[in-house]
């Protein structure tokens, strides 16, 4: 039996192991997406300088609940519509170890649909 406390273990070791081939520049900056049961959330960050330069969550106030595709995909619209306002365009996706599955995919796709390419 794997028990929560292993699983995110392997989560983060996987999170480590592409952080080791890609990192977020000025130009193109990095993706990054945190999951939890109930949220969803995402940071675009340029890796050279160490900044956040946009971030979007299901915490905020407009959404009801994060902890489904639905949440997941407008947080990815959202996280899209603030990076383009802020002239980000193309981005590296950081799937954080999570899987590319579910909600994960459905963030990607809804920031894609909103106009982010990566």
């Amino acid at each position: 039996m794997v028990t929560r406390k292993d699983s995110n273990k392997k989560r983060l070791h996987r999170h480590m192991s592409i952080r080791g081939r890609i990192s977020g520049t000025s130009s193109r900056p990095r993706l990054c997406v945190y999951r939890s049961n109930e949220n969803i959330g995402v940071q675009i960050i340029d890796d050279t300088t160490g900044s956040t330069l946009v971030a979007a969550s299901s915490y905020e106030k407009e959404f009801e609940t994060g902890g489904n595709k639905e949440a997941a995909k407008k947080v990815g619209m959202l996280a899209a519509k603030r990076a383009i306002e802020k002239g980000i365009t193309e981005v590296v996706f950081d799937r954080g170890g999570y899987l590319y599955h579910g909600r994960i995919s459905e963030l990607a796709a809804g920031a894609r649909e909103a106009g982010l390419k990566f």
